[in-house]
């Protein structure tokens, strides 16, 4: 076997002409479509147009072109099949030994802000796929190309030998149904979304390999780092790394959890996590003094952990930054003085990401976690609480000062594995309990934590209290304010311990459990 005759079609035409030059050196015939045909004869490479294999012309503005039995019996006809040979000899069909295929820029086009329905439509590839899967299929005998990057590979080994080995038919074939596969993902998660039905009878999803990690959790298991093909600027799929090592599956879960309680605050905020639940979170008029508050939080848990920021950070953060070890240091950018102090130190990571703000975290989107066996598919939690909608439930309504609080906390909290307790004053965080298998031990922990930061601080509960043992520790550590869901069946055993100690209680309606 050897590679005579190469069909060859595609979108992006990057490395395309060299490919089908290197090609034709080799005695390969191209034939060739629309767009491609005319690039390839105007860079000199001979070419047959399409036409002249189906005897028949291109029509409905390309539409139809290589949907012809003269295109798929020389993909699909299987060469030892003396039946199949004798059809194509009768039929005077010619086989095609190389397909060099990529699809309409559908991605590309449901990305442009202002596309329409009918643009959307119209980028979705039909012959494309068809050829690919049909070449794909009969890999036996087919080489099949969907990726520029498998140019090079292809031509060494057509040099060498007049034809790719099957192993590399395998491959590419592979690669062809993934690729095929994501494309139809990406039409049927735009279709869904467009009618109304995010939630289907079948769930399809697609993402892209951004790298390979070093390992996962632990250093037994393997692991890689994928985004979603349209992802949104202000996650960490696309941040821009400026220093440091290549980032660990833990580093990526942990700045992704930053991330996301950082958007929380539209003022200057600084938040630190350790193991994906925060262990301090500070607000400030600036930068610099929101992270001071995020660092006396915990100055003993923020050692290693990660630190976002919602604004660019300046020389005089950086200076407090470098004082102790941190894995990642994430923000909307850097001051050339504050890079110049950071990239001192060689094991920081630095990461630059787009814009952080609480508009883009109530920004609603899926969540889909694997359980053995299947998955489940959620919305994400970007409930954000209205003040005017809190319900006093106490005979004290909270100050103006401990409702500012109550606030901070409430966002806070939600991100915190449950069950959770966050105490706050002076716009930061003092104790955080979090991942307990009770309420009365998470706000143990967060008392704990806070010592004498306790007296005067409000508290923030992710869930109802189920008893009012939970408000008598709280009362005793010399809390202030309470919020919480509420819809407890002792509901009133909760309020009366608040009342009892003066404590002001308010309730939003709405938990926050994170598993």
């Amino acid at each position: 076997m050897s590679i005579k005759r190469a069909l060859v079609s595609v979108s992006d035409k990057q490395g395309i002409v060299d490919f089908c030059r290197e090609l034709s050196a080799l005695g390969v015939e191209i034939i060739s479509t629309g767009g491609t045909s005319t690039l390839l004869a105007k860079e000199g490479v001979p070419v047959i147009g399409i036409s002249d294999v189906t005897g028949f012309p291109e029509i409905m503005d390309g539409r139809v072109k290589t949907l012809h039995p003269a295109v798929h019996s020389g993909l699909l006809a299987v060469r030892d099949n003396e039946e199949h040979t004798r059809q194509m000899t009768e039929l005077g069909l010619d086989y095609i030994d190389l397909v060099v295929v990529n699809l309409y820029p559908f991605a590309e086009t449901i990305a442009k802000p202002d596309v329409s329905y009918e643009e959307a439509i119209e980028n979705i590839d039909i012959g494309g796929p068809t050829m690919l899967r049909s070449a794909a299929k009969n890999h036996a005998f087919v080489s099949v190309v969907v990726d520029a990057n498998d140019y090079s590979a292809v031509l060494e080994e057509v040099r060498a030998g007049g034809d790719t080995t099957l192993e590399t038919r395998k491959r590419l074939a592979a690669k062809v149904f993934r690729h095929t596969a994501a494309y139809d993902a990406l039409i049927s998660d735009y279709l869904a979304n467009v009618t109304g039905e995010p939630l289907p009878e079948r769930y399809t999803v697609t993402y892209e390999k951004i790298q390979d990690l070093r390992y996962g959790e632990n250093p037994h298991q393997k692991a890689a780092f994928y985004r979603k093909p349209l992802a949104a600027q202000d996650t960490l799929t696309a941040a821009e790394q400026l220093h440091g090592k290549e980032l660990s599956y833990n580093n990526i879960n942990d700045a992704n959890a930053a991330l996301q309680i950082v958007k929380e605050f539209e003022e200057p905020a600084v938040v630190a996590v350790k193991h994906m639940n925060p262990c301090g979170v500070g607000v400030g008029a600036s930068v610099y003094e929101a992270y001071q508050k995020a660092y006396n939080a915990d100055p003993t848990s923020i050692f290693g952990g990660i630190v976002a920021a919602n604004r660019i950070v300046d020389a005089d953060t950086a200076n407090l930054l470098k004082d102790i070890f941190l894995e990642i240091v994430l923000a909307p950018g850097f001051t050339e003085e504050a890079l110049e102090i950071l990239t001192k130190k060689k094991n920081i990571r630095l990461l630059k990401i787009g814009n952080l703000s609480a508009a883009s975290a109530r920004q609603s989107s899926f969540v889909v976690t694997s359980i053995d066996g299947g998955m489940v598919v959620q919305e994400s939690d970007v409930h954000s609480v209205n003040p005017e909608e809190l319900q006093v439930v106490t005979d004290r309504k909270p100050t103006e000062e401990e409702l500012k609080q109550l606030l901070f906390g409430w966002k806070v909290v939600k991100h915190v594995k449950s069950n959770a307790i966050v105490l706050a004053a002076e716009d930061m965080t003092v104790g955080v309990g979090a991942g307990q298998m009770n309420r009365v031990g998470a706000a143990k922990i967060a008392i704990e934590q806070a010592g004498d930061k306790a007296k005067g601080a409000v508290l923030a509960s992710d869930a109802f209290f189920p008893m009012g043992d939970t408000l008598e520790m709280a009362a005793k550590a010399g809390i202030t304010a309470v919020i919480q869901p509420g819809g407890s069946i002792k509901d009133e055993e909760s309020i009366k311990v608040a009342n009892e100690y003066g404590i002001a209680m308010v309730f939003t309606g709405v938990r926050h459990f994170k598993h």
